[in-house]
C-alpha cells in the first residue's frame, strides 16, 4: 500500500517536472539522426527499464537532473539520450501498471522522447 501511493507520487512529480520543463522549452526542429538513436537506445533498454522498481528509477532520474545541472560536465548525446530514453521506457510502464493514467504516461513518455540535446547543450551556456 505504501508501495504504491510512493508511487504515484512519484509519478505525479515526475510529470510536474516533465510539464514544467516543457513549458520553458522552445521550437524544437526534428533530427533524424537523433531519431534514429533513440529508437536504437529505445530498443537496446526497453526491458532493462521495464523491470526496474521504483528504487532503481528514482536513482536513475536524480541521476540525471544531478548531471544536467552540474556545470563542470558535459554529457554526450548518447549518455544524454540514453537517460531520457530509459525515463520515457518508464513512463510507459506506469502507464501499464496504472491503466487509468495511461494517457498521462503516454503523453510524458513521449515529451522525454522528444528531449532535444541540442536544447540541453544550449541551456550549459
Amino acid at each position: 500500500m505504501i508501495i504504491k501511493k510512493l508511487t504515484r507520487i512519484l509519478f505525479f512529480s515526475f510529470l510536474f517536472l516533465a510539464a514544467t520543463n516543457t513549458l520553458q522549452a522552445q521550437e524544437k526542429t526534428s533530427n533524424t539522426e537523433d531519431a534514429q538513436l533513440k529508437e536504437t537506445l529505445y530498443k537496446k533498454f526497453k526491458k532493462e527499464v521495464q523491470s526496474y522498481d521504483k528504487k532503481e528509477f528514482d536513482a536513475l532520474f536524480f541521476e540525471f537532473f544531478k548531471k544536467t545541472k552540474d556545470k563542470t560536465l558535459t554529457l554526450t548525446k548518447e549518455e544524454f539520450y540514453t537517460y531520457t530514453i530509459k525515463i520515457a521506457a518508464y513512463s510507459e510502464k506506469l502507464g501499464l501498471l496504472y491503466k487509468d493514467q495511461k494517457e498521462t504516461a503516454d503523453r510524458t513518455k513521449q515529451e522525454w522522447f522528444d528531449k532535444s540535446y541540442t536544447d540541453y547543450l544550449n541551456s550549459k551556456k
